[in-house]
């Protein structure tokens, strides 16, 4: 599908403005008041929930179109998520993961 120049500026306007609505309505608004506690300790993880949600999807299916998930990847996922739970550290994890992921492909003449 193709789009003319005139629609894909009006998509990108009113994906501008929907994002700054959406800030807006939360910073400019309660943005002065003080959060209840309950809402800042929820807040803090934030991040923790952001990046697995992120990085998740591409570990498992890597091919765009929903292909075959890799015995290397698994085995690196497993890896990331044993080691970030025993030292408590997630980039401990990171780093095993790393070292697993880039043996593996090592290993099965990938890389």
């Amino acid at each position: 599908m193709s789009y003319s120049n005139a629609e894909i500026w009006t998509i990108i306007g009113l994906m501008a403005i929907g994002t700054f609505l959406i800030r807006f309505s939360f910073l400019g608004l309660i943005g002065d008041r003080p959060m209840p506690p309950v809402v800042l300790k929820l807040l803090r993880f934030t991040p923790v929930a952001v990046l697995p949600g992120m990085v998740a999807p591409l570990a498992l299916f890597p091919d765009a179109t929903g292909g075959q998930t890799e015995p290397v990847r698994l085995l690196a996922i497993i890896v990331v998520l044993g080691v970030s739970w025993w030292r408590r550290s997630a980039l401990w994890g990171i780093f095993a993961g790393a070292l697993v992921f880039y043996a593996g492909l090592i290993a099965t003449g990938q890389l």
